[in-house]
């Protein structure tokens, strides 16, 4: 995609070689340097740009997230400005921040532009896994955590779920300034247009089931911000593992399919749910209609913490294993996460996760194609 359509300059002069300068740029678009795209989602496509000025500002690198038109064609959704007039009252240390919003008036595309973040928890853990062949450091693990549950803490207090919470959703800042500082990001923008449209982006993160809720997997009609603590389990668990916990097979062929290997992975670790423990289980639809094959599977000897290497009297399997609590009314909340024992014993979280503690190795993560 060259910058014509990045520009979205429909119908203008569409020489890309013209130096004239600024004729087939709109306005908006002339405060960047547009450096290229960096990723692709479900909503559409990413680039990396620099603000040209003010002076304060300048060569600050910033994310611009260009959205897919509307299915209606009928210009920029309600839903898409009621969840930018959110963002944009949203402000924490960790969640990304939505710095502008520019509307295409030539094809009414819509662009939010974000402080841009080097890394993210998907490429961390890819890099240990793949390329250093090392778990990563206790006091990254736990900074990393304290610091996304930091951030969900503030949605969930102004009444946010974030619904899509997965590694490649959690930023890490890698400039001077914030280094090492997490940031959520993608909340409510899955939400922008009602279905989000499946598309896989080029480094392979797809749409997953992976950090799905039990409740959700059961047919649960409404979420709680329970599902995102569940999600923040999970990739515990894979910061320590480096590997996904639950990684079941997604079922694409109907909408909303019931999601049975994925649930068959998560009860081979934590065993079936019962009744006893999860009374509210009985009014999940596929509680009820696919009993049979939900616990065609008996398992017995499940065991989390041998899954994850962790001692089962250790704080942090105590932590982990609340917030991969099946009855979503006593999972941990992220209020209570962050006074658990586990952020108060050695090594305690800082505020840059990527510098390690003394006689820690220092590993330099590569930064983004």
């Amino acid at each position: 995609m060259g910058d014509g359509s990045a520009s979205g300059n429909r119908g203008h002069n569409n020489n890309h070689n013209s130096h004239s300068g600024h004729s087939n740029k709109p306005e908006w678009l002339q405060q960047y340097d547009l450096i290229g795209k960096i990723g692709e989602g479900t909503y559409g496509l990413v680039f990396l740009a620099r603000i040209k000025s003010p002076p304060n500002n300048r060569g600050k690198s910033i994310a611009i997230k260009k959205f897919k038109q509307s299915k209606d064609g009928d210009g920029v959704s309600p839903t898409a400005i009621r969840e930018i007039m959110l963002l944009r009252e949203i402000s924490h240390e960790n969640v990304v921040k939505l710095v502008n919003v520019h509307i295409n008036h030539a094809d009414m595309s819509l662009y939010l532009a974000f402080d841009y973040a080097e890394h993210d928890l998907y490429e961390i853990i890819r890099h240990h896994r793949d390329k250093v062949n090392h778990s990563i450091n206790q006091y990254t693990i736990k900074t990393l955590l304290w610091q996304l549950l930091n951030g969900l803490n503030y949605l969930h207090s102004n009444w946010i779920i974030h619904r899509d919470l997965k590694p490649s959703n959690i930023l890490v800042m890698g400039d001077a300034e914030e280094q090492g500082v997490v940031k959520i990001a993608d909340f409510g923008l899955a939400r922008i247009y009602q279905a989000p449209l499946k598309s896989l982006s080029e480094n392979g993160v797809v749409v997953t089931i992976w950090y799905r809720a039990p409740e959700l997997l059961l047919g649960a009609k409404h979420y709680t911000s329970a599902v995102d603590m569940w999600a923040v389990g999970c990739i515990f668990a894979e910061l320590l593992t480096l590997k996904p916990l639950f990684q079941g097979a997604e079922v694409k062929a109907i909408p909303n399919p019931f999601q049975l290997d994925q649930l068959d992975k998560i009860f081979k670790v934590l065993g079936h749910p019962t009744l006893e423990k999860w009374p509210t289980l009985a009014n999940l639809p596929h509680w009820q209609q696919d009993l049979q094959h939900i616990q065609g599977h008996k398992y017995d000897n499940t065991a989390l913490y041998s899954v994850v290497h962790l001692s089962p009297k250790s704080p942090a399997y105590d932590l982990l294993s609340k917030m991969l609590e099946y009855d979503p009314r006593k999972r941990i909340t992220a209020a209570q996460a962050l006074e658990h024992e586990y952020f108060r014993i050695e090594p305690l979280p800082g505020r840059n996760a990527l510098v390690p503690t003394q006689g820690e190795k220092v590993v330099n993560y590569p930064t983004r194609p």
